[in-house]
């Protein structure tokens, strides 16, 4: 499966006050929410990506499988509507929760004065990028002119995706003790 890299890239805003029309009532419940309620909207919120990872990996079931094939088969014009639909569902899932994601950095470092926390948050959503660039590049190497070209590398790419998982856990993990610290 094909995630183009404008795709991936769009999915995760660069600036934090890049929240688009809905970053302002996000703000604005966010600064009544006490640090735990942050933490457990955070937890939530990582919940929401790992549902938008089961939906890409959904797209991977050998009858889809069978039709991404013909679809990268046929050349353009490509016309692949409901693999296109989930791949945009999917990336909206992933933008909406890297934009509140970032409203709640913002809101640690800035009115809460939680810089530990904050800086918890912001490397969750580095992992996360990392996690979202190399789950669509191993996909793109799963395509029909690119399989078998580096099973080296496609191992990699797979561990890469496992140890980035785990220092997600981590990460939360620290976010958590620390929010139970800073109360």
């Amino acid at each position: 499966m094909i995630i183009t890299e404008a795709a991936a890239e769009s999915a995760v805003p660069a600036v934090p006050g890049d929240a688009g029309a809905t970053g302002a009532p996000e703000r604005e419940q966010l600064k009544d929410a006490a640090i735990r309620a942050l933490v457990q909207r955070i937890h939530q919120l990582q919940a929401e990506r790992a549902q938008a990872f089961r939906r890409l990996e959904d797209l991977r079931i050998p009858a889809c499988r069978r039709g991404h094939r013909q679809y990268l088969s046929s050349g353009p014009p490509y016309d692949f509507p409901r693999y296109r639909s989930t791949v945009h569902e999917v990336t909206q899932a992933f933008a909406a929760a890297s934009r509140e994601v970032l409203a709640v950095e913002a809101e640690l470092a800035g009115p809460r004065a939680q810089p530990l926390l904050a800086s918890h948050v912001r490397r969750l959503q580095q992992l996360e990028e990392t996690r979202l660039a190399t789950v669509a590049l191993l996909q793109l190497m799963g395509t029909p002119e690119l399989t078998g070209q580096d099973n080296l590398q496609m191992h990699q790419l797979k561990m890469k995706v496992i140890k980035t998982m785990e220092a997600i856990s981590e990460v939360l993990q620290d976010l958590r003790f620390d929010a139970e610290s800073a109360e």
